[in-house]
């Protein structure tokens, strides 16, 4: 057991749950709606355009390493994290209906 900022004993499992809400952004439908599209098409078009540009820099995995392009290899890499890093912040936002079934009041909150 621990204890939370008010000195209140709390169980490690609440510590954890506490702290993975407190990441979490509540925002209305209207946002968490142009976020999730706007984000999806950023990280989708990053991915992609970063496969692009190291299949472009390698050939098509056909040069040989004297011959690749480094510099539009790591900005194709570069593009790829980008793409992962936006959708992953994008996960955080969450409207206030959205919560999970867990915290429903006719579901044990032992269930799993």
């Amino acid at each position: 057991m621990t204890e939370d900022q008010s000195g209140v004993p709390t169980t490690e499992a609440e510590a954890t749950e506490d702290a993975g809400r407190s990441r979490e952004v509540v925002v209305p439908l209207r946002v968490y709606k142009t976020v999730t599209v706007f984000s999806t098409l950023i990280a989708v078009f990053s991915v992609v355009g970063g496969f692009i540009l190291v299949d472009v820099a390698t050939n098509r995995a056909s040069a040989p390493a004297s011959e690749i392009d480094v510099p539009v290899a790591i900005a194709g890499i570069g593009l790829i994290l980008l793409g992962t890093v936006v959708y992953a912040f994008s996960t955080r936002f969450r409207t206030e209906e959205m919560g999970k079934s867990k915290d429903d009041a006719d579901e044990l909150s032992d269930n799993g």
